[in-house]
């Protein structure tokens, strides 16, 4: 909330200010005009203190009882509880119960240091070893997904793979139990300081040195039958060619993999349909298993290769429903035949967290005819097979542009563009018509099996 400030007004220096002595009643005449100019100060100070304890009442006035209630609750419980509760302790505990009792799971209000640390962390921006673990609790140090261009990846970790110990060497490893004390155990290696992973994947064992760092992710990871690309280097610009090829894959298609619709996503896919332009490829395979969402724009960009049956130069791609207003957001391009013909097939593969963006996405694509319900592989996830069913925008305001604070809030319901549908509580579902495999730790596998559901 913003403050209003009060400054109190001063007395005009160039006024004489004459003292009430002795001499000064001796000789009223002489010194009358100055008493007359004493007698103006005092009353142009008295009105000025006035007005200014007059504004501040008209604010106290103007506040809902209930604020200046909680304002007299801190008052008391900083002069009489038995313990110390700073402002910091109170506004926190405050703020605290708006995020978790008020707002939906999706909206929160951010310290300065909060948001700040949500912009860096939506830039790509990380320090770590870059692993990603499963919810499993048969398996706590499972790896869900490890992070392009991270420590753990220049390392060959597996995702699939389950860490069940780790230690400073091989020769002093403790045993894996669960997450947190593993998390303490990476934290307390300065970087770029080496420790050891022993990795487990079925009946085989390894060890995997690596050291925790900052680095900037990788969301864009580009297959064909012959060759793999993931992007490294300092800012993740730099397309490299490293990986396993996708045998499973014939010689006119390419798979890619968008993890999230933030950092650099949308340069990453711009150079990776560059390469499936430069391979000569016809068919692709977009993989959106685990990618959550992420910014609207990035989502506008990468939908501009997907506007098959648009007509337009930026076709719309997306429609917030304020309630009292839509609004459409267009794709930047349209761009579909520079990269596919009338014959191209393309497949689509997602899960349950497949989410906002993704299914924004999804939508585009369904209504503008680039893909159909049928081209689509939902891999289950604790024996359900759907997608999230996040259909809702959220936006991030500045409070105090001075102090940096901010808020998300949800503030609109996102529908596909031409269909007008929304997903939001639903998913894409299999009554839709889509395809379905059954989820399987070792993600290639789960990959090469949806590939193979979808081709037949």
């Amino acid at each position: 909330m913003d403050h209003d400030f009060f400054q109190e007004q001063k007395p005009n220096e160039e006024i004489e200010r004459v003292p009430a002595t002795p001499e000064l009643i001796k000789q009223p005449i002489q010194k009358r005009g100055k008493r007359v100019k004493w007698k103006k100060i005092l009353l142009t100070v008295g009105l000025a203190v006035v007005a200014f304890g007059c504004g501040v009442l008209t604010c106290w006035a103007s506040l809902d009882p209930e604020i200046r209630t909680i304002l007299a609750v801190k008052d008391k419980i900083q002069e009489d509880y038995y313990q110390e509760v700073t402002d910091e302790d109170f506004y926190k505990a405050i703020f605290g119960g708006i995020n978790d009792d008020l707002l939906d799971p999706y909206s929160q209000y951010m310290t300065p240091e909060e948001f700040s640390a949500t912009i860096s962390d939506l830039e790509g921006n990380r320090v770590g070893i870059g692993l990603v673990f499963s919810s499993s609790t048969e398996a706590p140090l499972r790896i869900a997904r490890v992070c392009g261009n991270s420590p753990a990846e220049e390392a060959g970790v597996l995702a699939g793979e389950c860490i069940i110990a780790y230690g400073k060497t091989e020769d002093a490893l403790t045993e894996a139990s669960t997450f947190d004390a593993f998390s303490d155990f990476v934290s307390s290696y300065e970087e770029k300081e080496e420790f050891v992973l022993k990795l487990q994947a079925g009946d085989s064992q390894r060890f995997v040195t690596v050291y925790k760092g900052a680095y900037v992710e990788n969301y864009v990871f580009y297959r064909t039958n012959k060759s793999s690309y993931i992007f490294t280097g300092e800012n993740a610009d730099i397309l490299t060619e490293k990986g396993t090829p996708l045998a499973c894959l014939d010689d006119d298609t390419a798979y890619i993999r968008l993890v999230q619709f933030t950092g650099n996503a949308a340069e990453e896919f711009d150079v990776a349909m560059s390469q499936f332009q430069k391979d000569g490829k016809k068919h692709l395979i977009l993989d959106l298993r685990g990618n959550g969402g992420g910014y609207l724009d990035t989502m506008q960009l990468i939908a501009s290769y997907f506007c098959k049956n648009a007509t337009v130069a930026e076709p719309v791609v997306a429609v917030a429903d304020f309630g009292d207003k839509r609004t459409q957001y267009n794709a930047y391009g349209n761009w579909y035949y520079e990269y596919f013909t009338n014959e191209s097939q393309i497949y689509l593969l997602a899960d349950a967290y497949s989410a906002s963006a993704s299914e924004c996405l999804i939508g585009c694509m369904i209504d503008y005819g680039a893909i159909a319900f049928e081209n689509i592989c939902l891999a289950e996830r604790e024996g359900v097979a759907k997608t999230y069913g996040k259909g809702i925008m959220q936006e991030t305001q500045l409070v105090n542009f001075l102090k940096q604070d901010a808020i998300t809030l949800t503030t609109a319901e996102i529908r596909w563009p031409l269909s007008d549908r929304s997903i939001h509580g639903r998913g894409v579902v299999p009554q839709d018509g889509v395809k379905t495999v059954e989820g399987n730790i070792d993600y290639e596998l789960e990959t090469q099996n949806a590939i193979k559901t979808l081709l037949g």
